[in-house]
């Protein structure tokens, strides 16, 4: 019979062991070691059932052990201290309470942050996450936990997560579902003070409406509210908003990301209002999938005591926004038809308040190749956000090629969205005897204050460390992996239909002593899983070298829907099962948290070959490299940024060669080859007498030293506190409800005027030497004629552009020079505007002069996508070359 109803039943804990629950019910246990430690004393084989879950360990653990756990002192005063750390970890100073944000120089910090993510990958017993993005927002809060950034999490609970992949006997991907139960989660649900859960509902469409709970995730000091719809006031349909990551068509995706906009707003005020927390000064957009809280702002603002109008509401809400786009690639952002959205938003749906031309306007793709009957998530993320990034220097270029149809008329490299190299958290993702190690030689104090704040200085202590400890060190977690592989390929081969009795080789699988590749991540085409597999009588050469073999771990998921990713790793698997290989090259299925706290730290060297340049950052190599893996890599996203010989190697791209992509995947593979036979491999294998190969280990040794302060978490959200938080806060607070409806009256009046704003005519004040030529180190003196219209002097910048120019007189390395008004209009309206350009640069040297909006609370000059510029016959010829 089957139980028409699941519920957990849990055991009362004796009063001694009551913190356990507390200690349970944080997920700072899932990077604290000792805490875990701790809970796997508790019930050694029920933490391993439990797969190091605390709340599924507590939910099972006979009442006889707790009694006896209950009068074991020794186990109590660990408890104590547990409980203590936690208690002080929660309540006292951090980074960002110790800080002086009155500072010179230093603005003011944010009293709150709303964070808001599709998905938050925290730990493998809350499977909320598909990858990197969800990896990516679950070590920002953990990061921001640290260091004691007021940040509230917003996501939504899916009650089936992302999929469990297995494999067919053919090498098939298959998934599955497993249904989530909250009462087995670590969370809790958001009550009012009656007791009732506290409910948030949004209208649909024919009169149905969407509600939803919070479920509350402990994530240090960090909550994380997430929406559930599987709530029984729902209609099934509507019960099935929540039910899985990335599930469903367009509309199931459009109510998805209503109610983590929309919803998430209203849950964040909900939380606020029954705790006291302070209430967001800053909300920051992960992605584009959160985009409609700009929406639900601008209603709060449009329906609040000062009862902004549209636009003024549109810039309040703009001051405090940031956003940030992951992707490099338009195929990536989640786009919806404009009937969609119209039948959703207005007078039967969601937001009546707000007019429906506007909510449109706000996504509609109006650069050239644009869809105008499209609606696009991340150029609303844009349009409602003053403050903008990518997630590495490369990808912040990317992301400003990709949008600069949305400000017309500037360069490239002037179109506002900056960049913050992503960060991974180092607690949670290095080996706790890499941690321990860094403990020994600096102290544990200030070992964690390395993992989580940085500074060089702390990291540096890795240069005293002897040869042998470090390369013991790395052979004893190359030796852990190997278990863990052979583990995990037994049971895919059980799964797949193997017996027992045919599976005696894996205990062969891998060695211990052999060089050891890792490449694990989604399977999407433009990673290239199977590029290794482009010659493959070359790469089983590689495998079974006689005297310097490699061995390859590789693990990945393709997206349910993508058959062509689906293929690739078939390929691979099909690969990996050929008997004379595979005890060299594995493909683990089923790629998550758990395997990857394994694999990081026991490869010897982390493989990333991606198309450049759609590899937004590639956080795993960030993972392996905190551990002393090297990595070996394709010069895109953080690589391309950090790259140094003495830390790895860069793979050479193919980007200028003509012809298909099967021309480039051949050359990039013969490339990868090429380095892992001459470089790679004889260095690993270049032993001294005691057979330490001490070059690698100096590899080692300088990737700690010189990346493990650099892509830390930490350091990622103290940047993003510091550059974009922190003057979101201070635009917020500038812009009350008069200033807002004076900066929208301003910015309508400026677009009206903007027509008539012209640059007439622009000439050289002094005489061009004789021989054409102008000195290095010199002036040129300008002058140019402008017309504002109805505009006055104070509303625009007149700037002189300036810098090396190509054969087609493009301006390269631009900069700005302002150019001041000489005098007042003339008979005409016209105005002179005067300054100099420093010719600080050899070469072919050129200029031009423009108008744009200036007003003190934009925060670029491109900001409102104005600019004018002479037309090619009011200008004078193109200045002298400079030598």
């Amino acid at each position: 019979m089957k139980a028409i109803r699941r519920f957990t039943v849990r055991p009362v804990l004796p009063g001694p062991l009551r913190p356990l629950t507390d200690l349970a019910r944080n997920l700072r246990w899932s990077w604290h070691t000792e805490t875990r430690d701790l809970f796997q004393t508790v019930d050694p084989e029920g933490w391993r059932a439990a797969g190091g879950d605390p709340v599924r360990l507590l939910g099972s653990v006979p009442a006889a052990r707790l009694a006896e756990l209950a009068g074991d002192r020794r186990f109590l005063r660990r408890l104590a201290a547990a409980a203590d750390d936690l208690d002080d970890y929660l309540n006292n100073p951090r980074w960002y309470q110790t800080r002086d944000p009155q500072g010179p120089d230093q603005s003011p910090f944010p009293r709150a942050i709303a964070y808001f993510s599709p998905e938050f990958g925290v730990t493998a017993a809350l499977p909320q996450y598909s990858g990197g993005l969800g990896i990516l927002a679950g070590d920002h809060l953990k990061a921001a936990s640290d260091l004691g950034v007021p940040l509230i999490g917003v996501g939504l609970l899916y009650r089936h997560g992302y999929f469990r992949q297995s494999l067919s006997p053919e090498g098939w991907q298959l998934e599955h579902y497993p249904l989530l139960d909250p009462d087995e989660l670590p969370v809790t649900l958001m009550r009012e003070p009656d007791g009732s859960p506290t409910r948030i509902t949004l209208t649909l469409p024919a009169g149905r409406s969407l509600h939803a709970h919070i479920r509350i995730a402990r994530v240090g000091r960090v909550p994380l509210l997430m929406l559930d719809s599987d709530v029984e006031e729902n209609e099934p349909g509507e019960r099935e908003v929540t039910d899985r990551l990335y599930g469903g068509g367009s509309e199931h995706r459009l109510l998805q990301e209503m109610l983590l906009g929309i919803g998430g707003v209203r849950a964040v005020r909900a939380y606020c209002a029954l705790t006291g927390h302070p209430e967001p000064e800053v909300f920051h957009t992960n992605e584009g999938h959160a985009g409609f809280l700009g929406l639900e702002r601008i209603r709060e603002l449009g329906e609040s005591e000062a009862a902004l109008d549209f636009d003024a509401a549109l810039e309040a809400v703009r001051a405090g926004t940031v956003f940030t786009t992951h992707t490099p690639v338009p195929a990536g952002i989640d786009r919806f038809d404009h009937q969609l959205i119209a039948r959703h938003f207005g007078e039967r749906g969601e937001l009546p308040s707000l007019p429906v031309e506007r909510i449109l306007r706000l996504g509609r793709e109006t650069y050239p190749g644009g869809d105008p009957g499209l609606f696009n998530m991340a150029v609303m993320g844009l349009r409602l956000a003053q403050r903008a990034n990518g997630v590495s220097t490369l990808h912040g270029a990317v992301s400003r090629g990709m949008f600069a149809g949305l400000w017309p008329g500037f360069d490239t490299e002037e179109v506002p969205i900056t960049a913050v190299t992503n960060g991974v958290h180092a607690p949670t993702w290095i080996a706790p005897e890499v941690q321990r190690l860094g403990a020994r030689r600096i102290g544990a104090s200030r070992a964690e204050d390395a993992l989580t704040v940085g500074g060089s200085e702390l990291w540096n202590a890795v240069v005293d460390i002897p040869d042998a400890e470090i390369w013991e060190l790395r052979r004893e977690l190359r030796e852990q992996l190997v278990t863990e592989v052979r583990r995990r390929l037994r049971a895919s081969w059980r799964q797949r239909g193997a017996g027992a009795a045919e599976l005696g080789w894996v205990d062969s699988v891998l060695d211990p002593g052999v060089l050891t590749i890792g490449f694990a991540r989604r399977v999407p085409s433009y990673k290239r899983l199977t590029l290794m597999l482009r010659d493959r009588e070359r790469l089983t050469e590689l495998l079974l070298h006689p005297a310097r073999p490699v061995q390859i771990v590789v693990a990945g998921k393709a997206h349910p829907a993508d058959d062509g990713g689906k293929r690739l790793v078939q390929e691979l698997v099909r690969f990996a099962d050929d008997p004379r290989v595979r005890h060299r090259i594995v493909f683990l299925p089923d790629y998550g948290m758990r395997m990857a706290q394994k694999l990081y730290p026991g490869c010897d060297v982390w493989l990333n070959n991606p198309l450049r340049p759609l590899e937004a950052c590639g956080t795993s190599g960030m993972k392996a490299a905190l551990n002393g893996g090297l990595n070996l890599s394709v010069l895109d996203g953080w690589w391309d940024e950090w790259y140094e010989p003495d830390f790895g190697w860069a793979i050479p791209t193919a980007d200028g060669s003509a012809g298909a992509e099967e021309r480039r995947d051949d050359l990039e593979a013969a490339a990868l080859y090429e380095l892992i036979e001459n470089r790679v491999a004889p260095r690993f294998y270049e032993r001294g007498p005691d057979g330490v190969p001490r070059r690698w280990v100096e590899m080692v040794r300088r990737t700690l030293s010189s990346l493990g302060p650099k892509v830390l978490a930490g350091r990622m959200v103290r940047e993003y506190v510091e550059r974009l938080y922190a003057p979101a806060a201070q635009a917020h607070r500038a812009l009350d409800a008069e200033t807002a409806r004076a900066l929208a009256a301003w910015k309508d009046r400026v677009r009206t005027a903007w027509r008539e704003v012209t640059v007439d005519h622009v000439e050289t004040l002094e005489n061009t030497p004789a021989d054409g030529a102008a000195e290095l180190g010199g002036t040129l003196a300008l002058r140019a004629r402008v017309t504002l219209g109805e505009l006055q002097p104070e509303d625009v910048e007149v700037q002189a552009v300036a810098g090396r120019v190509d054969a087609d007189d493009a301006i390269a390395d631009a900069r700005t020079w302002p150019l001041k008004p000489s005098g007042g209009p003339d008979l005409e309206g016209r105005r002179i505007y005067e300054g100099a350009v420093s010719l600080d640069r050899t070469g072919p040297f050129g200029y031009t002069v423009r108008v744009l909006p200036a007003h003190p609370l934009l925060a670029a000059s491109a900001e409102p996508g104005l600019v004018a510029m002479p037309a090619e016959t009011a200008a004078d010829a193109p200045g002298p070359p400079v030598r």
